[in-house]
């Protein structure tokens, strides 16, 4: 047998957890010394206190785990539930780092103002160009909400294409609408120049109309942070006396493997206020 000490040390563990495991039934030791009141555990415990550990830090209370324990559960049931409690916390953290994320590009954008220049919008006709494209639809139109839908529609938009033996496909233009559902929902459209004739199983081709007017800029880095150059654009639509007639396209001009490099022109569609 290991006293407390000698158990807690085994268990990585502080001897102070290990009582209050005692007094509250969790984790009782093998053996009490009626004389010295000395608590002595066995080599056998340290699986019962594994699992009440691992649970604990997967964010089950204590009471939960208590009961979880006592139902005797097998070792693969319970390896079971960690991995779907181990899922559940991965994606919490996916959303908390996306967040971070967000609010990272939110301060960039509050910084940014009044120091952005506006000097290289250019008002511009946008032509009419054939794309291939996919779309789904976004729950909004804010970054956290379009990033998750509009990468994987390019990814297979791509494979599609490589599969049907297109060629020559490229840049990439997205261009958004409302979805119509009252919700803020929005259609996300991601497409491929391709050239004429071109067809691909579950991919729609057509010409998409060009803008008689709009104002451009050119956004360096991922898309994640273009909040401060769309409003930098905002702005400059606003002060030249010009409204929003849309959402803005996206072209995609550099699309290296790091999206830091990325090089996008913003097209918005825009008329006189």
């Amino acid at each position: 047998m290991f006293t407390i000490g000698d158990f807690a040390r085994h268990g990585r563990v502080s001897v102070r957890m290990l009582r209050h495991y005692d007094a509250i039934g969790l984790l009782r030791p093998a053996r009490v010394d009626p004389h010295s009141g000395y608590r002595f555990y066995t080599a056998d415990q340290l699986a019962r206190l594994n699992r009440v550990i691992a649970l604990k830090d997967l964010g089950f209370t204590l009471e939960q785990v208590g009961a979880i324990l006592d139902d005797e559960i097998g070792a693969e049931e319970l390896r079971g539930m960690l991995r779907l409690r181990r899922a559940e916390l991965e994606k919490a953290l996916e959303e908390a780092r996306a967040r971070l994320a967000q609010v990272g590009a939110r301060l960039r954008a509050i910084e940014s103002e009044g120091r952005m220049s506006t000097q290289d919008v250019v008002v511009k006709k946008i032509p009419a160009v054939r794309i291939a494209e996919l779309s789904a639809t976004a729950a909004g139109f804010e970054p956290e909400a379009i990033t998750p839908v509009i990468g994987p529609l390019y990814e297979e938009l791509c494979g599609r294409l490589e599969a049907a033996g297109v060629t020559g496909f490229g840049p990439g233009i997205a261009y958004y609408e409302d979805a119509g559902k009252g919700d803020g929902s929005v259609v996300v459209h991601a497409g491929m120049t391709v050239p004429e004739g071109t067809g691909a199983e579950g991919v729609r081709v057509h010409v998409l109309p060009g803008i008689e007017e709009a104002a451009t800029v050119v956004h360096h880095g991922s898309m994640d942070d273009v909040l401060a150059t769309s409003q930098a654009l905002a702005a400059w639509i606003d002060a030249n006396g010009y409204a929003s007639a849309g959402y803005a396209r996206e072209l995609y001009l550099e699309c290296p493997e790091d999206p830091a490099g990325w090089v996008t022109e913003i097209q918005e569609p825009i008329g006189r206020a």
